[in-house]
């Protein structure tokens, strides 16, 4: 039996390329899980739609990308851990897969238009190659383009990011599930927020350098965003009523409700 290879980009919280038999949903749950003895850890990954990029070795991958001699599926081919996403076609970039640590696969399809929220400011929980939880001026696609801006001291050539609720700063320990981590640090994020205000030049102010450590999917507001620059990716995340209805136990898993 000849089974199909897919190819993952994991974006958080590590960045690789990898080969697997296994369809998102198994390949979440062995990531998540199984690949691991008595350890398990939230997932965020992108399936390639397909394999043309010149700088991998696809032909390494469906060399050893093939089904065990008792039929059983390969699971894992590493083809890369570094600068996996600079490497990938935008074009290849396909469904998002958000996978929590009980092995739960959560799909947000790939969307052709982008939402641009409209808030007083922002908070971007950048996920891949950098990982800064920065506050800014900008909208999404304004952000993507800053940031991959050659021109820019710091910038980078492709950015995966979270656009991130807002807390209460008025009431920062009732703000649901996501406030708290925000009421300690209250003053700084208010210095953050005038740093980037109206009457400022600059676009970005990092709050935290470590967040990604704390960063779950409850955090999530309109989405999963990646640009190259030019061009930008969504991935829309559906509201605690959508997820009722899309997929519960998910959604009970990542905490959400």
């Amino acid at each position: 039996m000849n089974l199909s290879i897919h190819y993952y980009l994991t974006v958080f919280p590590l960045e690789s390329l990898i080969a697997s038999q296994l369809d998102p949903r198994q390949f979440g749950a062995y990531m998540a899980a199984a690949s691991k003895k008595g350890s398990a850890e939230r997932l965020m990954f992108i399936e390639l739609k397909d394999s043309t990029a010149p700088d991998i070795d696809w032909e390494y991958a469906r060399s050893r990308c093939v089904e065990h001699a008792n039929g059983d599926p390969k699971h894992s081919v590493y083809l890369s851990v570094y600068r996996a996403l600079e490497m990938v076609p935008f074009d290849s970039l396909g469904s998002l897969y958000l996978t929590t640590v009980d092995g739960r696969v959560l799909e947000l399809p790939r969307k052709d238009e982008a939402v641009q929220p409209n808030k007083p400011y922002y908070l971007y929980q950048e996920l891949c190659p950098i990982q800064p939880l920065v506050v800014s001026a900008l909208q999404p696609e304004s952000f993507a383009q800053h940031i991959c801006d050659p021109a820019y001291k710091v910038s980078v050539p492709k950015i995966v990011f979270a656009d991130c609720k807002i807390p209460d700063l008025n009431d920062p320990e009732n703000t649901g599930n996501i406030g708290i981590s925000f009421a300690r640090r209250r003053a700084h994020l208010m210095e953050c927020i005038a740093a980037v205000g109206e009457a400022s030049e600059k676009t970005a102010k990092t709050f935290d350098r470590s967040n990604i450590s704390t960063f779950t999917f409850q955090l999530i507001d309109s989405g999963i965003y990646a640009s190259d620059g030019k061009a930008l990716a969504y991935w829309a995340m559906p509201n605690a009523d959508q997820l009722k209805e899309l997929d519960y136990d998910w959604a009970r898993s990542a905490n959400i409700f």
